[in-house]
């Protein structure tokens, strides 16, 4: 082909890559193949030699399949290059807070020193202690708080071992005990569900910020390490067990936490999804479609986090009582799992585990609102009437056979055993069941950051927390120039951003019509990452709007709030100003 002929074939695909019938990485493919450079094919696309280069290596069709957590290591490569001194790199990605609980972190310190000093109390060896019985423990505890009642955490250690003493049920030494020797981590979690004392602790401090201190059914406890834990041995325990089977339909309320909408997916469970859209302040009607899909006894499994990731709301009253109504009416079988993890940063909360409690398998973790992602603290409740026990119930024979079959090596009597039970076996795939449950050291940090939250009548730590997000939430919207969104559902833990709404707020709505034909959605954040050092996860990862965005502000400081912003209309108005050229 002549170049004449090359350049007037290469100005027709440049039309049909404008067009959108082909896309700008195949046309600059394409240009390179009948050897025009990368910065001549980007000029006939209105792009740089940069962005050209960029809409070669990233193919975004595929790139959209990914997980955004996927994505954002790529984010934080592109953002972090070239990022020189004086510039301000902000990764809003990630999830984990950047604050954290320090009184009962002391106070787990110091009872690690009394733990190990109890342990050497009869030993004539250095460095060698031995396990302890339980008798006199009580009184040793307090002498050695009386003779470190200065030291950091003393305090609080001794307030939480009253609380224990006469609010827990429990036997004082007894109860010291089971924490000091898991404290040592020398043994086992016996019985590996969860130690007693645990239990004990972490029912009421769920009763505090799951149920808000209401009337609610009993609900047993199995201690997981974190809610990914939680997540992974329900998925898997609830195909084990017939549950859920291959192609079975399951709900889930978005925007989500992405692995709930990629987990079902997965060959391990093959299930089929459909989503249910829930948006603040749009309740869901009673013979609205969202209802009317949890009606049909088809939909054998609903998933939420509530309060929301990455919406950062509570779900309203009314639509939770529509929920528990339907599934009540028309779907008694149907199997919820309710993620609470946030339900510690609002004032008012609604959860399905109150109204239909033998439906709900509750999931919470103690990561975030103490800053313990690392720790790896989480449980997952069940009621002791569970409606999976009697789904089990329910199954053929052939099924009921191959089940005894997988549990006869943990119990003469595996047809009695209950989900919970179950659930704990399978978590160690049954056959090392007898080794099964969260670390004990771990149990004690849960016991003593839910002993912390008891004591803490008046709630000056969750105000304390909830008011720095309030504050990093403030600059972000007033960064924005646009209105604070604000009331009692907020968690403020994530934003996530309209862009397109964004865009008609600051040039009209032609040119936010154009952005989809002329930009991949998720050319906005990574324009984000590229021109102005700022990470933040493509919203449509999480089944929200495609041009979307979710900034993580439990993760950065104000200033970088306002950062964010104003990259973000950076980055806006540099698309505006190439649209109207």
């Amino acid at each position: 082909m002549s170049k004449h002929t090359i350049t007037e074939f290469m100005t027709q695909r440049a039309q049909e890559a404008h067009n959108g019938t082909l896309s700008r990485r195949d046309f600059l493919r394409m240009a390179a193949v009948f050897g025009l450079s990368i910065s001549v094919a980007g000029n006939m696309l209105g792009l740089s030699a940069t962005e050209a280069e960029a809409a070669v290596d990233f193919d975004w069709e595929k790139l959209a399949e990914e997980s955004p957590f996927e994505i954002k290591n790529l984010l934080i490569e592109l953002a972090q290059k070239d990022c020189g001194p004086g510039c301000n790199y902000i990764n809003a990605g990630r999830g984990n807070p950047n604050f954290l609980n320090t009184t009962a972190r002391k106070g787990l310190s110091l009872f690690m020193l009394f733990a190990a000093q109890a342990a050497e109390k009869n030993s004539e060896q250095t460095d060698v202690g031995f396990r302890r019985s339980q008798d006199g423990l009580g009184v040793e505890l307090d002498a050695f708080l009386k003779v470190h009642a200065d030291a950091p955490g003393a305090t609080f250690l001794g307030k939480a071992m009253d609380h224990v003493e006469h609010s827990l049920g429990m036997d004082k030494d007894t109860a010291i005990y089971q924490l000091v020797d898991a404290i040592q981590g020398d043994f086992y979690p016996d019985p590996p569900r969860i130690l007693p004392v645990t239990e004990a602790a972490v029912n009421q401090y769920i009763s505090k910020i799951v149920f808000q201190k209401q009337k609610h059914a009993k609900y047993n406890l199995f201690a997981t390490e974190g809610a990914t834990g939680a997540m992974i041995y329900l998925f898997n325990s609830l195909k084990e067990n017939f549950v859920l089977r291959e192609g079975d339909t399951v709900a889930i309320v978005t925007p989500i936490f992405s692995p709930y909408l990629e987990l079902p997916l997965l060959r391990d469970y093959g299930l089929k999804t459909v989503n249910l859209h829930y948006e603040r302040g749009k309740v869901w009607k009673e013979n609205g479609p969202e209802l009317r899909t949890l009606a049909k006894p088809k939909v054998k499994a609903l998933y939420l986090v509530n309060p929301t990731n990455p919406t950062s709301m509570s779900m309203d009253k009314q639509t939770v009582m529509r929920i528990a109504k339907t599934v009540q009416e028309h779907n008694p079988t149907m199997v919820v799992i309710s993620d609470t993890v946030y339900a510690s940063f609002v004032d008012e909360f609604h959860t399905l585990c109150s109204h239909i409690p033998d439906n709900c398998l509750g999931v919470y973790s103690y990561s975030k609102y103490f800053g313990v992602t690392g720790w790896r603290l989480g449980v997952v409740m069940i009621s002791e009437n569970c409606v999976v026990n009697s789904i089990i119930a329910k199954l053929s024979k052939t099924e009921k056979k191959l089940l005894a079959k997988r549990y006869s090596i943990t119990s003469t009597d595996p047809d009695s055993l209950t989900f919970l039970q179950r659930l704990e076996m399978d978590s160690r795939q049954v056959a090392l069941a007898h080794t099964g449950g969260l670390s004990c050291p771990q149990q004690v940090a849960m016991v003593l950051f839910s002993l912390f939250e008891l004591a803490d009548t008046e709630n000056k730590y969750k105000n304390k927390i909830m008011g720095i997000l309030k504050k990093r939430w403030n600059a972000l919207f007033s960064g924005l120039k646009i209105d604070v969104p604000d009331g009692p559902d907020l968690t403020r833990y994530y934003a996530l951003l309209d862009v397109q709404n964004l865009a008609k707020q600051y040039y009209g709505k032609e040119f936010a019509d154009s952005l989809p034909k002329n930009h991949h959605y998720l050319e906005f954040t990574f324009d984000l990452a590229r021109r102005e050092h700022v990470v933040c996860l493509p919203g449509a990862g999480f089944a929200g709007p495609e041009w979307s965005a979710r900034v993580a502000l439990a993760n950065i400081g104000e200033q970088d709030c306002r950062d964010i912003a104003g990259a973000m209309r950076s980055v806006l108005e540099y698309y505006f100003q190439k649209w109207r050229k």
